[in-house]
């Protein structure tokens, strides 16, 4: 049940953040592996990529890749939130007195986060592709015709075989172990903090929606230049006759800071952090809200 109310909250979360998922994949991917200056920008913010995107391919083009992006969200967080909730629940993230203990806290949520980003990649991979995919005026990176989540499955297995599902696993689950300690272990220690100082006693919603807000930032921060590595490699498809534009991770990472600089790892973090922070939020008060009734109800 732990890993079904995982996933029920990330699946919720994902109906209201896909819109500034979208426009994060089209502004990560403009400017592939070309200076600053070689280019002229599609999307100048967030603002002007919205209104851009729902001009040209239409408003319902913002919830691109919705289906997969759903999919993704119960899957990892399915395995994510409910092996951590776990952990939490057998008591391996505190130490002897009952406490939190961050070390025990970030290693149980970097494992978690590693086994979500192996189940979750496939439909990562779709979601990006589906989400990339544009009006030839307004489009960026590689551009993949599928006509659905199945067209794209089956599109995918054609050209790729099952390695194509797992492009970039290696970025995803290094990013996932990063941003699920950051963001369960702070969650969890904020709790924790608030407790001890007798806030929201009566309130748990609100001591799980103030705990979260922090969360969003830390995440973003340390996740950025990896979800750009990401996107990329989720993107780029099969192999040209050169060859592929990236052979990895460090590929991707070094190519991209060499052309694009520092600016490049960082594309695309405005809507990211408007997409994790209220992601965040959202799944970690939903879960919260999902687990203290599960509780109530074993308890009646």
């Amino acid at each position: 049940m732990e890993f079904v109310i995982g996933g029920l909250a990330g699946a919720g979360a994902t109906i209201f953040t896909n819109p500034m998922d979208v426009v994060k994949t089209r502004m990560q991917l403009q400017g592939e592996l070309r200076a600053r200056h070689e280019h002229t920008a599609r999307y100048r913010g967030i603002l002007h990529a919205t209104y851009v995107i729902a001009k040209t391919d239409g408003a319902m083009a913002l919830q691109k890749g919705l289906a997969p992006a759903m999919l993704l969200g119960f899957t990892m967080n399915s395995v994510r939130l409910g092996m951590y909730h776990i952990a939490e629940v057998q008591g391996w993230t505190k130490n002897k007195n009952g406490n939190v203990d961050i070390k025990r806290a970030i290693l149980w949520s970097s494992l978690s986060g590693i086994m979500s980003g192996v189940f979750g990649n496939p439909a990562s991979v779709i979601k990006t592709r589906i989400q990339a995919a544009a009006h030839p005026s307004i489009a960026v990176g590689r551009q993949h015709k599928y006509k659905g989540m199945l067209d794209g499955c089956v599109q995918i297995y054609k050209a790729e075989g099952v390695a194509g599902f797992f492009a970039g696993v290696n970025a995803t689950c290094t990013r996932l172990a990063i941003g699920s300690a950051a963001q369960l272990t702070s969650f969890s220690a904020m709790k924790e903090n608030l407790k001890l100082h007798g806030y929201f006693e009566r309130s748990p919603t609100m001591l799980a929606f103030v705990a979260s807000l922090g969360c969003g930032v830390l995440c973003v921060l340390l996740e950025t230049p990896l979800d750009v590595v990401n996107t990329r490699l989720f993107n780029q498809g099969p192999a040209s006759s050169k060859g592929p534009t990236y052979t990895g991770v460090l590929d991707c990472l070094i190519k991209t800071y060499r052309t694009e600089g520092l600016h490049g790892l960082y594309k695309g973090i405005g809507p990211l952090y408007l997409r994790i922070a209220p992601h965040t939020t959202l799944s970690l008060v939903i879960w919260d809200m999902l687990n203290n009734l599960l509780l109530h109800n074993k308890h009646s």
